[in-house]
């Protein structure tokens, strides 16, 4: 309950400002308690209309929620160590398979179209009041799009897919509101939701998606948005398919209200074809990111939606950065148009790796996961203790706490770094690492 905090005020405003000192004191803890309306309103000898304003806006800010007959309490605060830092150091000698980064030797290089996109800012630089889209990088962006079967849209750069992702929610949604995110998921997302002061709804998926009947459970249960990855989903490697994804737009068709979000970072690194959702319900956006095939330093991203969503997050980014530098947008349009990624190479390379050490993994009785991009998931039984084996053997991995709400245990492999060479010795630690303990210590 609520201690020896006083809440204080006669105005709602008053009010609200007060339990907010509460909980930015520390005294108003998370899941504490407040006084149902009538009870606070009587000691401070004010019309319960005015505390029920009060606690509308505290909850509409995030502050606290409302849990119907179980009354109103502070909200949990969103953890102040993002997910990210819950890796593992790979001191000499550790081979890091934990990091999530791109093959360098995959990358292209970036001289000729930096030179390019310099010489082109000095025929004429970009000021204010100019277009704030590439004209060259929409086209050929919305080309690819039309290409895929996403539906037509207005089309936004952002600084990245988490840059995008947190735009479009902002733009529809506000804290106290549900999201529907995949569990195992994107360690970035499940920070970003709480920072947003939002609720995460965990959402199970096996290698083809998400599963219909949980998006289903989630968005009856009150999800506002739903957040899915179409291919190589981190940290599973999961790619929605022609069949899962007809599946996933029946449900979706029957929330019409939802905000869906399709996260295509997997853009140019994998062969299989994307099955867009978008269009099935009235807000949507479609997010492609360049950063796992030309590089995590391009932080650019591009956004297409129905055209409220679009001019939503324009709107608003206007008010912020402005845009995305023209300079590092001309550099990818030079990028894409001349074909610097060859996907159909880079997907073979990442797919021999991965499938080599799922394959190895399943002839020692260990299961894998790992269907496209360059990660591969491995359920164990003890997280811990996998990870400090592992890196006892000379394998730092990612701990599967990066990456879960609800689900099982697990570990994340990046094969980006992997040779031909790695694969039998890494599956012999892993197969050894996941192994049971025995009572008595013994394997």
């Amino acid at each position: 309950m609520l201690g020896e905090y006083r809440i204080i005020g006669r105005r709602a405003s008053e009010i609200a400002a007060s339990v907010e000192r509460g909980v930015g004191s520390g005294d108003l803890a998370p899941g504490h308690v407040l006084p149902p309306m009538r009870e606070l309103a009587a000691t401070l000898g004010v019309n319960p209309h005015t505390v029920a304003a009060a606690y509308r806006s505290l909850r509409d800010r995030g502050v606290i929620e409302t849990a119907g007959r179980r009354g109103s309490r502070v909200r949990p605060r969103p953890a102040s160590t993002a997910r990210g830092s819950l890796r593992v150091e790979a001191p000499a000698g550790v081979r890091d398979l934990g990091d999530g980064n791109p093959d360098t030797a995959l990358l292209p290089a970036l001289g000729e179209a930096l030179a390019g996109a310099a010489a082109a800012y000095g025929r004429r630089p970009r000021l204010y009041g100019d277009e704030t889209v590439d004209p060259r990088l929409a086209e050929i962006a919305r080309a690819e799009l039309d290409a895929d079967g996403v539906p037509g849209g207005p089309v936004a750069v952002t600084s990245g897919s988490l840059d995008a992702i947190e735009r479009v929610l902002a733009a529809h949604l506000k804290p106290g509101d549900a999201v529907a995110v995949e569990d195992p998921g994107w360690g970035a997302l499940l920070d970003l939701v709480p920072a947003l002061g939002m609720r995460v709804v965990p959402v199970a998926l096996d290698e083809e998606g998400p599963l219909p009947g949980e998006v289903e459970r989630a968005l009856r249960a009150g999800a506002r948005a739903f957040v899915v990855t179409g291919r190589a989903q981190n940290p599973t490697g999961a790619s929605v398919g022609s069949g899962r994804a007809g599946e996933l737009r029946s449900v979706l068709a029957e929330h019409p209200g939802v905000l869906l979000i399709e996260d295509d970072h997997g853009h140019a690194i994998v062969d299989l074809p994307v099955h867009p959702l978008a269009g099935v319900t009235d807000r949507w956006a479609f997010v492609r990111s360049v950063s796992k095939a030309y590089g995590p330093d391009l932080r650019l991203a591009v956004l297409t939606g129905d055209a409220l969503t679009v001019d939503r997050v324009t709107g608003r980014q206007q008010l912020g950065p402005g845009w995305v530098s023209g300079l590092l947008q001309r550099t990818v349009a030079h990028l894409w148009a001349t074909g610097a990624v060859d996907t159909p190479a880079v997907a073979r390379s990442y797919g021999e790796r991965r499938d080599a050490l799922v394959r190895a993994l399943a002839e020692r009785g260990t299961e894998a996961y790992g269907r496209t991009g360059m990660n591969v998931w491995v359920p164990v039984g003890d997280e811990t203790g996998a990870v400090a084996r592992l890196l006892h053997a000379g394998w730092a991995v990612a701990p599967g706490a990066r990456f879960r709400i609800a689900s099982p245990q697990g570990v994340r492999l990046t094969v980006s770094t992997l040779s031909a060479a790695d694969i039998e010795p890494l599956a012999d630690a892993v197969a050894a690492a996941v192994a049971p303990v025995r009572p008595g210590g013994q394997g």
